[in-house]
């Protein structure tokens, strides 16, 4: 199993940016936690493996429960931010999809947090998770749904009303290995890897965050918008803040905050 294009793609556009992702994005991402874990009958005592883990939101959640917790991630930024707020983990550090560097059946459990979504196999991802998971062991991964939810959407709202088109030339998963984005796709992706037990959900919530939070994702050059706007200079970039405050104005609330409508798929499985 080799990394792919989109793979170094991916690990590029991460490089370095733990702290951006933890001061807009992450909060976002930290929402199906809890549901995560319970899908996975994550416990105390569990041997969980957090793939992913970014800033450790969900390994932490794990720790809490007193979980034997070890995460990891394909971004040293992201290593080392989790490391420093995850005493209790009994191991935090560099590994990426499709390799793991675990014997097979390790785990008790094995969770990925909107991860699926940024590997160039996702088949061969979802494999390697059953490898390291003990027979009668769970699985269970988020991955944001298509067409995109409403908070998602709203970006591409916002270049077209400052005059930007939202394209980018970026390498994407090769069509023979990508998988719809929806309840039935997640689920066959999943089941397709021989797992029992398949289940598949979409959760919904409304994400509140500070408006200039959620601008300095993508002002810090995270995300697809953040590719974008990282390549426009600083009239088009201050053009695209004026329709952004605009078109986010409809989704503050009283206390300033934005209230934004999102979803999430989430899907778990037993490993035979």
């Amino acid at each position: 199993m080799t990394t792919t294009t989109f793979d170094d793609h991916e690990r590029s556009r991460w490089a370095g940016r733990a702290m951006a992702y933890d001061g807009s994005f992450a909060l976002l991402c930290a929402h199906p936690a809890p549901v995560l874990l319970d899908a996975a009958d994550v416990d105390a005592g569990t041997r969980v493996l957090d793939v992913g883990t970014g800033s450790g939101t969900v390994a932490g959640l794990a720790c809490a429960r007193g979980a034997r917790v070890v995460a990891v991630d394909a971004e040293p930024s992201m290593v080392a931010l989790a490391g420093s707020r995850l005493p209790s983990a009994e191991e935090v550090r560099l590994a990426a999809l499709p390799r793991l560097p675990f014997d097979s059946g390790r785990f008790d459990a094995a969770v990925a947090n909107f991860v699926i979504n940024h590997v160039g196999d996702p088949a061969a991802a979802i494999t390697e998770l059953r490898r390291v998971v003990q027979s009668t062991g769970r699985i269970a991964v988020t991955t944001w749904p298509h067409p995109p939810p409403r908070a998602q959407r709203l970006w591409g709202e916002v270049f077209a009303a400052a005059g930007v088109e939202f394209s980018t030339a970026v390498p994407a998963v090769d069509a023979e290995r990508d998988f719809p984005r929806t309840v039935d796709g997640l689920a066959g992706l999943l089941d397709a890897a021989g797992l029992d037990d398949v289940r598949c959900e979409t959760i919904t919530w409304v994400h509140r965050t500070d408006p200039d939070a959620w601008w300095s994702g993508p002002a810090n050059g995270i995300s697809r918008p953040g590719l974008l706007l990282e390549s426009q200079p600083p009239a088009v970039i201050a053009r695209v803040r004026a329709a952004y405050d605009e078109l986010t104005a409809a989704y503050r609330d009283a206390d300033g905050l934005l209230a934004l409508p999102t979803a999430a798929l989430l899907a778990s499985a037993t490993v035979p």
